[in-house]
């Protein structure tokens, strides 16, 4: 099946939904890691950290490239 494409062909939008996406991963695996943590299982809890921090890393340069988009845009 193919995923319907976006209606908005906007580079920009598309740095936003991924940054969105990232950051939102980022909190999301901190419910699962406390879950694993609770249920005793630190093996799951550490994997869930390693994918959290690679969340975390691309939600801060998606940061950085969209302020510096738009401050490219101001100028």
């Amino acid at each position: 099946m193919n995923e319907p494409q976006s209606p908005v062909v906007d580079k920009n939008y598309n740095l936003v939904c991924v940054l969105e996406a990232s950051l939102r991963n980022v909190w999301q695996l901190e419910t699962y890691i406390t879950d694993a943590e609770q249920g005793g299982d630190s093996e799951l809890a550490d994997w869930f950290r390693k994918i959290q921090h690679n969340s975390r890393k691309a939600g801060e340069q998606g940061k950085q490239m969209l302020a510096q988009r738009l401050q490219q845009e101001e100028t």
